[in-house]
């Protein structure tokens, strides 16, 4: 869900070989500080850590402010925040961190898109688990410490089925609501539509308008990490099935349209949007020259550069 939205040939797709092939196309200078193929490799473990931190990272603000919400507004009478801002503000704070460190991991913030990525073929399903342990690290660090400065509260901050709305209704509702929240962030991820920046604020925008409708029949969580964590460290499992099925089916089904409306995925934009470009198109550290958009971009770089790094004349 990288703001910067991964070569591909002139139908959009992946060279083959995946990241290799990605190498190979952009010639054997690569590009940037002298990159050589290794550091095409989405899979690179040197950078795990950083994706990892990331996703922990974007995860925590997103729980902080999804579950913060309704807790501030309990432990202050229940009338300081209006549910329209407890459901818009997870929805911001999601554009916002696809903004700031989408480059890194992709700011999945969601088991259900890192399933679907890797469903997609956008991303590879060995960093899949760790994803997803990073997600409820960082939901669960959240929670207790919005625990610590507050106080338990009730359920308030759960996603829990509304007054008279039956487990399996709920359900229904979170596979409805999650299909459209992972089929934005393929859509807005891929070559087709290649939004750049444009696509933290759909997925922010689609976020909002779900809580805005959805929060009182299910809480419209779309995010079986912003569920389950804060349940765990509350003690309240109730309807935990929904928030599992739900999401996760969505994200299921949304692959499914994603391959009827654009075909396979594995294209330079997705992957690109999935992955992230750490230790790909960047390092850290001063990033000396400009760090390319597309895949001729890449390649006219790579042919400006030398095999040391530097820039010819």
């Amino acid at each position: 869900m990288s703001s910067q939205a991964s070569p591909t040939d002139e139908h959009g797709r992946a060279p083959a070989g995946g990241a290799r092939g990605v190498a190979q196309m952009l010639g054997p200078s690569g590009f940037g500080r002298g990159l050589d193929e290794r550091h095409f490799d989405f899979m690179d473990a040197q950078y795990e850590w950083r994706r990892l931190f990331a996703e922990a990272l974007g995860t925590f603000f997103l729980v902080l402010v999804a579950v913060g919400g309704g807790m501030v507004n309990a432990r202050f009478g229940g009338t300081v925040l209006p549910l329209t801002a407890q459901v818009t503000a997870p929805g911001l704070m999601v554009g916002t961190v696809i903004l700031f460190m989408g480059t890194v991991s992709g700011a999945h913030l969601n088991p259900g898109v890192s399933l679907a990525f890797a469903l997609r073929g956008d991303f590879p399903w060995r960093r899949v688990p760790g994803y997803i342990v990073a997600q409820f690290a960082g939901a669960i660090l959240a929670t207790l410490l919005l625990e610590a400065l507050l106080g338990r509260q009730g359920t308030a901050g759960l996603t829990l089925p509304g007054p008279g709305i039956g487990e399996p209704t709920a359900m229904v509702w979170e596979v409805v609501l999650s299909v459209g929240l992972v089929s934005t962030i393929l859509g807005t991820s891929s070559g087709a539509q290649n939004i750049g920046p444009m696509n933290a604020i759909g997925v922010a925008s689609y976020i909002a308008l779900a809580g805005l409708f959805g929060a009182p029949v299910s809480g419209a969580s779309m995010n079986v990490a912003r569920s389950l964590g804060p349940a765990l460290v509350l003690g309240d499992t109730t309807a935990w099935w929904v928030y599992v099925v739900g999401p996760l089916a969505g994200a299921v089904i949304a692959t499914g349209i994603a391959y009827v409306l654009r075909g396979p995925g594995g294209g330079f934009y997705g992957t690109r949007a999935a992955a992230g470009t750490l230790g790909w198109l960047w390092r850290p550290g001063p990033i000396e020259i400009e760090v390319p958009g597309t895949p001729e971009e890449a390649r006219a770089q790579g042919d400006a550069m030398t095999p040391d790094g530097s820039r010819r004349d």
